[in-house]
Order: structure tokens, then sequence, then C-alpha cells
């Protein structure tokens, strides 16, 4: 009890003493914190923006960004436009370089205004011409233009190359950059100049924009009993009226098909499965998805029912034009010796995008996948080859003729 009071009498004589350590301590710390937010935000631009990089690590890499942040410090200090961008739009633009080194013209960011006009496009608020864009030997190039819309009244043609879009070049575009720029108001114009194959210049359309509706699926009977299927979109509802079409197939009692793919850029694939289980084996590969090393293919298989026997003879009718879902069930169709392939050599769009929302307001468009016949062949990488190959000319679309059409009525009529 004793030694408590003589602690208790030391620390009352040395309480000024300890305030003051105390209070000493106090502004000693800060002191140093000031000095640490002053260093902090004095220190180079390229220290500030790496460690908010560095926060969220989520794996290793060997990569040495040095170079790309002594860049962003040189275009910062000395660029003559630097007052003309924010850091912000600079991480964007740095985005996108970042998103075309993958040499993919189908990977894409968007920033703030390019996502809201790609989920406006997908929401179908837009004007366009009506026309599908892709890239085919790294230019620009017209799959097919839609029956009935402005670019198809036009007269743009599948393999137009477009080489500017309003006097602006298309060298480095991507196909996303390329749709932002032709989409529009509707009534407003576009002009695109393209060079076509067989002519010797480039040339200038203007074309009209306006509220596009794509066409699904047509039918005809040919004076020799042939049924005939324009199928034009792979749609939301397309199988459900292509079930439609065959239903008016069995009726008209004919055995002797043809699917007219021709101009197709392709759409979903679920309807590009469904369509093709009516026709393949329940069970057999319609497609399969292949994503690399990043995790195990994912096969899409006919569910059936199988609605033919094998007493139906059926050409599919394919060409530049053919895209996408209409590969996929081509290839099927084909590869299962279910029906054959006359035309010219498909476009070669089989590859998958995931949409990722990077912030709120932005997200990239990565290829996470390609598409793969039956037998392994991806659509990407080099199309589809027809059974029997039949060119289409100008000359042959001036004098309004179809070769491709009457060659697959030939075929047909040859079979018993």
């Amino acid at each position: 009890m004793e030694s408590i009071k003589n602690i208790l009498k030391v620390i009352k004589k040395n309480q000024r003493l300890i305030s003051s350590i105390f209070i000493s301590l106090v502004l000693l710390g800060v002191v140093f914190s000031m000095g640490l937010y002053m260093g902090y935000n004095r220190r180079p631009e390229i220290d500030k923006v790496a460690s908010v990089v560095n926060k969220t690590p989520t794996f290793e890499t060997t990569a040495d960004f040095n170079a790309f942040w002594k860049a962003w410090n040189v275009l910062k200090e000395k660029s003559i436009y630097s007052d003309k961008i924010t850091d912000q739009e600079r991480v964007w633009g740095a985005i996108k370089g970042l998103a075309g080194s993958a040499g993919d013209p189908y990977t894409t960011f968007f920033s703030p205004e390019d996502n809201k006009l790609f989920k406006d496009e997908i929401k179908g608020s837009f004007g366009g011409i009506g026309a599908e864009i892709g890239m085919k030997d790294k230019v620009l190039t017209v799959i097919a233009p839609i029956k009935g819309t402005p670019a198809f009244k036009a007269g743009i043609q599948k393999g137009d190359k477009i080489l500017k879009i309003n006097k602006e070049s298309t060298t480095d575009m991507s196909v996303d950059q390329a749709i932002s720029i032709i989409r529009g108001e509707k009534g407003t114009p576009v002009t695109l100049n393209i060079f076509r194959a067989g002519e010797n210049e480039t040339r200038d359309i203007t074309i009209v924009r306006d509220t596009i509706e794509i066409p699904t699926i047509e039918t005809e009977t040919l004076p020799e009993g042939i049924f005939v299927i324009k199928f034009y979109s792979f749609s939301e509802n397309s199988d459900r009226l292509f079930a439609e079409a065959l239903q008016e197939f069995a009726k008209s009692g004919s055995q002797k098909l043809i699917l007219d793919l021709r101009g197709n850029p392709g759409g979903y694939l679920e309807a590009a499965v469904n369509i093709g289980s009516w026709f393949v084996d329940e069970g057999k590969v319609i497609v399969s998805e292949d994503f690399g090393t990043s995790r195990k293919p994912q096969i899409y298989r006919s569910h059936g029912p199988k609605l033919f026997d094998d007493k139906l003879q059926f050409v599919v009718l394919v060409d530049g034009g053919s895209a996408s879902a209409s590969e996929i069930l081509a290839g099927a169709l084909k590869e299962h010796g279910v029906a054959t392939l006359v035309g010219e050599k498909t476009f070669g769009k089989g590859s998958v995008q995931e949409l990722v929302d990077i912030t709120p307001e932005t997200s990239l468009k990565v290829t996470v996948a390609k598409w793969l016949t039956p037998k392994g062949t991806s659509i990407s990488q080099s199309g589809l080859e027809p059974n029997i190959k039949v060119p289409f000319t100008l000359k042959d679309f001036e004098n309004k003729k179809d070769p491709q059409m009457d060659k697959a009525v030939e075929i047909l009529k040859a079979k018993q």
C-alpha cells in the first residue's frame, strides 16, 4: 500500500513533465503525418498512378511497367495537348490500347460514351443503315446488307471494303468504332467510301439512316416442286418461325428443300442449335466452344427431335455474307452429311464475346472462345468451304441471274 502511495506522489510531482512529453509526441505525429501527405502529393505522377493500379493485383506478371509510366509522364509534361485531356481519359485510352494488343477486332473497350452507344444498339434504340460489318484480312468489310434496309437499297454489297466513313479513314478502326460512327439519328446521312472486287476505283455511297427492322424468313415453292426457305437472321424468335416454315414444307408433300443462308450474318447461338436439332440425330455435336486453356470446351449437341429421315433431299446455299450462327448451322448440316453446301466460302466469324463491366460507365467486350464445327474446324480461322463452289459475279447480279440457286435446283432435280 505504501509503494502505491509513493508512485502516486511521483506521478503528481512529474505531471507537468509528462504532459509536456505527451504534447510533444502529438505534435511530432501531426508533423510526421503532414510530411507524408505533402510528400505523397508532391511525388511524381507516375508513383501516384502506380499505387492506385497496384491496389488490387489479381495475378503475377513479369511485365516491366516502367516504360508505360515513363510514357505517361512524358505525355503529361511535354505534349502540347496535355491540357486538353484529363487523366481519366488517358486511362481510357490506355485500356483501349491494351484491348487492341490482342489483335482481335472483336475485343474492344467501351469508354462511357461508347458504352452508352453500344447499349442503345442492343436495346434497338438506334438508327442505322442495315448492314452487318466485320473484319476481313484486317480491312473493315461488309458481311451482308440486310434485305429491304437503306444499305440494301443504296446498292451496298457483301464483300465491299469500307475504306472511309464520312471521310474518316477506317485504318486501325475497330468494328465497334466503325459501327458507332455509322449508327446515328434516323433521317441523317452517312457516306461510305468503298472498294468493290472487280472494280479499279473506290466509290462513295451516301446512305440515309433509318430504323432497322430485320426480316427473318421467307418461303416459296418453285415450279419443280422444290421448297425454298430464305433465312435472313437468327433472331430471338427465329427458331419458332423456322418451325412454322418446316410445317409448311411438310404440308407441301415435297422431299426437296433448299435453305438459303446467303447474306445471313447470324445471331443467336441457341437458335442455330435448335434448328440444327431438327435435322441432326439426337446426341450428335452441333458446335463446340473452345476456350483455350482457360476452361474445358462447351459442347452443344442435338437435342432432337429429328424431323426428317434419309429421304430428305437438302441443299444449303452459302456465300461470303453467311456468318456466325449461319456458319454453325451450315457446318453441322454439312459435316453430318445432312445437306450439300453450294455457293461460296463463308465469312469466317466464329468467335464468342463476353461483355464485362469495368466501371459502372465502361465495359470491355472480350473474345473468350471460338466456335468449332463437329469435326473440330475453327470457323473463325477458315470459314466454311462449300461442297460445290459456284461463284456469283457482279455481271450475274446486273443481269438478275442466280447461278447458285440454279445449281441447287439442278442438284435436287437430278435426285429421285
